[in-house]
């Protein structure tokens, strides 16, 4: 169980239940996991558009005619989009230690430790 879909899906339910218990740091990095996943999924950016006589090239007539389908995340780029959310905190909090915040540290390091069961979670599902 690690498609994208399955994945948000699960990110959307844990997040729920930490606005639900008012876990501020989970829901940080529930919210941040879902919206680098989402982020991942979306097109490539077009050239502007060119305008000709008052018209738009290029465009299409119909709500939601002209709208680009979302890029279809593999496994593997799943995984790693979760493993750079991890690794990115995990060297964040050792800059704040390092930088003496202990705080922030802890904060991040908590952040990492959800991650990281969510993974181990999946990992388990999917065998």
């Amino acid at each position: 169980m690690k498609t994208v879909e399955e994945w948000k899906a699960l990110l959307r339910i844990k997040l729920r239940e930490a606005l639900g218990a008012r876990q501020h740091h989970v829901i940080a990095v529930l919210r941040e996991t879902l919206a680098a996943l989402e982020n991942a999924e979306a097109p490539p950016a077009t050239s502007s558009a060119v305008y000709t006589d008052g018209v738009i090239a290029g465009s299409a007539d119909g709500l939601r005619a002209s709208e680009a389908p979302r890029l279809e995340l593999s496994q593997t780029a799943v995984t790693a989009i979760i493993d750079h959310e991890i690794r990115e905190r995990r060297e964040a909090a050792d800059e704040y230690a390092k930088l003496g915040r202990p705080e922030e540290a802890t904060k991040l390091t908590l952040q990492v430790d959800v991650l990281e069961a969510l993974k181990a979670e999946q990992d388990n599902r999917s065998r």
